[in-house]
């Protein structure tokens, strides 16, 4: 065979054409070789790219390299080549010879073939016969055994004995045939069981018949033997549910533990548990639930009933502990195999949810909130009570599964009863915070002795009604946890915009909060303010935060840890509004001051003109700082710590001495700007009469005579700050006062 690869190039030949006898690089000869190869892919998959006449080309080249391979091969191995050739004389004889057997050896297996099909396909159906056979005859087996179970029935129904009122011990018992109850039930009637005993565990046996006879009955679906024995089927299942229904309630009414066990293990068995709950609702619990809240036709008026549930409730516990408990026991035995019953919620449950629905509607109405949270909690309680009752927690899971259960928790609209509190306790905040002017309590003996206005003890009373046990439902706890945050920033948004509204700020104020409060407010109003606003954040954290915690301790520490952020949070927003207030006092005191400042102006028109000279400070001097002690004198300043005096005594004192130091410059200015443009009018006048320019008789000016005298009534305001307790020279103003009026020889240092 050609080689695959083209031949290799010349040493010299390292970028010259490919030689022409070389196959292109998209002719692979290995192709050919492919098991798979065919033709008219390998055409179709090269004419895309390739013309036909290149590719006939390459074919026919290497057709031709081909036999001249085949000729060296024949020239190379010529001797083998030409004994082959003398060996294959009359092969075509010795063909014949070898297919005879081979033939024969085919038929013989052919024959073999056809009889094993045959016999295949007969045993095959055979095995569909015999299978046809086998479903038939268990189709069989199963309607005579359905016809056997119906027919032992209807006999042990037969065979029921009637139970006697009295439930008395009997020895024999004839049936309405004249017919006597087998052996077996004469000899347990004979050692003292009971007729209903009897009548139970016959009972039972049927119902595992019947259980027996339903199996039946799901496997042979639309039979006609079924369908015409469907009417006696009908008729065994009525006369098993009157009968077993009789005995059931029969023993409920005497109490007979071992009648009501058998009883309820054949309503097990023919899965009908229902029934079983539904008789002992009407025949045990609904007199007795009627004789506590009566409801119907037959209920009576009287007009003093009431909503309220909890004694109510407390009445149904007593008679369940009285006349339930011992069917509970016996439905929750272990291994008895009566955990399917539940007795609890489809019985108990359900009809205590009928008669308050009927006969006390009004204890579900959230429209009157104290009632419905007290009714709310009396039934959690109860709920409580019955799943006291399931023998395991996974028990008392299925019980809150339970429709009923469900139902009677969708009675009670937290939602409606959350909205109506909610606009209980915001509404009380909010119309304590619309009154036009703060109010003033003596609450020295009340809860919240500690605060003195009634915005304040409005907020700390809603606060504290949002987690009090009088309106709190802990699965809205989150709810009132966002309820608390807004009553803490509606107080805060209420002092804030006061407060901006107070400085004239009306573009920063807002608009929907009540701000005519702090325009009336008084400087001692608002220290009360102050008192009170620290007063809050130190109760929300302590006591209240405290309260907060302890109520929700069910919860994990993680919620609790937000809860506690959360909460410090909220009292963030009214330690931010303490600066506010302190400021707007400070304003407050420093507009009474300036009042008397104005009077520093009349200083101008004393020394003007007139060698009049200072000899001792102004009269409003003595004025600057009344309010500021007046207002410290005050018996409100009490309510505020030592530290807050001094916070309120230094910034009013810097904020006046700096209003002081202004009103002084700009009149120590236009006294030097005045006297500056009369000098040069006084000189241009004296060139003009050629005059001499001789001032001897102004040795001193009419501005040494203001800063003489504003020098003086520094000293004496120094001297007021002094009596206060504060040093002059550490207010930077005050500073700058004295350098602008003292003497030269002075500047250097501060003395009064």
């Amino acid at each position: 065979m050609a080689p695959d690869l083209a031949p290799p190039r010349t040493p010299t030949d390292l970028f010259g054409d490919p030689i022409e006898d070389s196959a292109p690089l998209w002719f692979k000869a290995s192709s050919f070789l492919s098991p798979s190869f065919d033709p008219e892919s390998y055409i179709d998959d090269l004419k895309s790219f390739v013309p036909l006449e290149s590719l006939a080309k390459e074919l026919r080249s290497h057709l031709s390299s081909l036999k001249s391979e085949l000729v060296d091969l024949i020239n190379r191995d010529y001797a083998d080549f030409v004994s082959l050739s003398t060996r294959l004389v009359d092969v075509d004889s010795a063909v014949a010879r070898m297919r005879a057997p081979i033939v024969e050896f085919r038929e013989k297996v052919a024959t073999f073939r056809e009889a094993v099909d045959s016999a295949l396909g007969n045993l095959r159906e055979g095995l569909r016969q015999r299978a046809e056979a086998a479903a038939a005859r268990e189709v069989l087996e199963l309607l005579l055994d359905t016809f056997h179970v119906v027919s032992k029935v209807e006999k042990l129904i037969k065979e029921l004995p009637s139970t006697p009122s009295d439930g008395s011990t009997i020895d024999i018992v004839h049936l309405d045939k004249g017919a006597i109850i087998n052996d077996t039930y004469s000899q347990d009637m004979g050692n003292g069981t009971t007729l209903r005993e009897t009548q139970s565990i016959l009972l039972e046996r049927i119902a595992s018949e019947m259980n027996r006879l339903k199996f039946n009955i799901n496997h042979a679906k639309n039979l006609p033997f079924i369908e015409n024995m469907e009417k006696r089927i009908q008729s065994a299942t009525l006369l098993l549910d009157g009968s077993l229904g009789h005995c059931f309630v029969n023993g409920l009414e005497h109490r007979d533990a071992t009648a009501i066990y058998n009883c309820l293990r054949a309503y097990a068995a023919i899965d009908n548990t229902s029934a079983a709950e539904e008789i002992f609702r009407t025949t045990i619990v609904t007199p007795l639930i009627q004789k506590i809240i009566p409801y119907g036709q037959i209920q009576v008026v009287d007009g003093t009933s009431s909503d309220e549930l909890e004694e109510d409730y407390t009445q149904i516990k007593q008679c369940i502990e009285k006349d339930c408990k011992f069917l509970l026991e016996i439905s929750s035995s272990a291994n008895s195999g009566l955990h399917v019953f539940d007795f609890l919620g489809n019985s108990i449950l359900k009809e205590v949810l009928l008669a308050i629905q009927k006969g006390k509607p009004g204890a579900f109405s959230p429209g009157r909130p104290t009632e419905f949270l007290k009714n709310y909690k009396s039934s959690l309680d109860f709920l409580a009570f019955l799943e006291g009752y399931c023998p395991s927690r996974a028990a008392a899971s299925k019980l809150r599964s339970e429709t009923v259960y469900i139902d009677f928790m969708r009675q009670w609209n937290i939602g409606v009863y959350f909205s109506l509190r909610f606009q209980e306790i915001a509404g009380s905040l909010d119309s304590a915070l619309m009154a036009s002017t703060i109010t003033r309590v003596d609450n020295k003996q009340g809860k919240f002795s500690k605060l003195t206005l009634k915005q304040s003890i409005a907020l700390l009373d809603s606060l504290r009604s949002c987690w009090s046990e009088d309106v709190l439902v802990i699965s809205c706890s989150d709810k009132f946890l966002r309820l608390s945050l807004q009553l803490l920033s509606r107080f805060s948004t209420w002092l804030s915009s006061g407060l901006v509204a107070r400085k004239g700020d009306s573009a920063h104020s807002s608009t929907t909060h009540n701000s005519e409060w702090a325009s009336t407010a008084r400087i001692e109003d608002l220290i009360y303010v102050m008192h009170d606003v620290r007063s809050l954040v130190m109760e929300i954290t302590g006591d209240y935060l405290g309260d907060v915690l302890r109520v929700l301790e069910s919860c994990s520490a993680q919620v609790l840890d937000l809860v506690k952020q959360s909460i410090l949070h909220g009292k963030k927003s009214l330690e931010e509004c303490v600066p506010m207030i302190m400021d707007t006092i400070i304003d407050a005191i420093v507009k009474m001051s300036v009042e008397d400042l104005r009077q520093l102006k009349g200083i101008t028109a004393t020394y003007r003109m007139t060698n009049k000279l200072p000899v001792r400070h102004s009269p409003y001097v003595s004025g600057i700082l009344r309010p500021l002690k007046n207002f410290l004198d005050g018996e409100h300043i009490d309510l505020v710590t030592k530290e807050t005096v001094n916070q309120l005594l230094f910034g009013a004192a810097e904020r006046i001495t700096s209003r002081y130091y202004e009103l002084a410059a700009d009149v120590v200015n236009v006294a030097r700007k005045t006297e500056s443009s009369l000098l040069r009018l006084r000189q241009g006048a004296q060139r003009r009469v050629g005059g001499s320019s001789d001032t001897a008789d102004s040795n001193i000016s009419d501005t040494d005579k203001i800063c003489r005298q504003l020098f003086l009534d520094i000293q004496e305001y120094g001297r007021n700050l002094a009596a206060l307790g504060i040093n002059a020279g550490e207010i930077p103003a005050y500073s700058s006062f004295w350098q602008l009026v003292a003497p030269e020889d002075q500047q250097a240092h501060i003395a009064f």
